[in-house]
């Protein structure tokens, strides 16, 4: 009987110990798994306290200032030198800009085509007038018709001369108004002669002066054929015919 009572007692023993050793192992070993978790979160997290956050944020505000200062790829770093200010006052003072300034032009000083008087180019009276918006009877043709020129009664063979200084520019027969020289005079003007004998003493590209021999009186104009003998006298300003009694002194 003595022995069964001393093992039960040893076995209430361990019963009522031996639960609050494992419970107390249990939280040993969770307390200890806890701090060793505990130790590496805050190992971790040191790298993004305050002092890195400066630090991250003292390099962000240096790249943006490099950035900031730095030259564009391709980009000339010289500035531009500028313009000469003593020009510029000149400019001023004369109402120009230094890009208005005129250049040396020999042809800046030649008075207006339309300004310059011209001579007549053969002696004689004017047997038809200038008329484009006025309708003429034309004998020849038979009809009424405008007329871009003069005619200017002259004897057969007298000498044509040109009415001002140019550059012959052509010399060609008309199937209509007959053997014809034309000059150009500069500045949109132009003169035309009409009706010339057949043999004349000019060529393209010739210089002429006021009074240069271009020709003579010829009967060539077939649509003027049943006129008296004349000059068919023509003057042309930007491509307009104009009225040559404008400008022949």
């Amino acid at each position: 009987m003595k022995e069964k009572r001393t093992q039960h007692r040893s076995g209430g023993f361990m019963e009522g110990k031996g639960f609050y050793i494992v419970l107390f192992l249990c939280v040993a070993a969770i307390g200890i798994s806890g701090y060793y978790l505990f130790s590496g979160l805050t190992a971790s997290t040191e790298g993004f306290g305050p002092e890195a956050s400066t630090v991250v944020s003292g390099q962000a505000e240096l790249e943006k200032d490099d950035a900031a200062t730095q030259t564009p790829a391709g980009e000339d770093t010289q500035q531009e030198e500028p313009p000469d200010s003593s020009a510029q006052e000149t400019a001023k003072q004369e109402g120009q800009t230094p890009a208005q300034q005129p250049e040396d032009d020999p042809t800046a000083q030649e008075p207006a085509a339309s300004s310059t008087a011209y001579v007549w180019p053969v002696q004689g009276s004017v047997d038809r007038d200038f008329s484009l918006e006025v309708f003429a009877y034309d004998a020849t043709m038979g009809d009424w018709r405008t007329h871009s020129g003069l005619d200017i009664a002259a004897e057969l063979g007298a000498p044509v001369s040109a009415c001002g200084k140019g550059t012959v520019t052509d010399v060609s027969t008309d199937p209509m108004m007959g053997t014809t020289v034309t000059i150009d005079h500069g500045r949109g003007m132009e003169s035309i002669y009409s009706n010339l004998a057949e043999s004349v003493n000019v060529q393209v590209g010739d210089a002429v002066e006021a009074g240069s021999v271009l020709g003579s009186v010829g009967t060539t104009a077939i649509a003027e054929s049943a006129s008296p003998s004349h000059l068919h006298f023509e003057m042309i300003e930007y491509d307009v015919p104009i009225d040559p009694l404008n400008y022949l002194h």
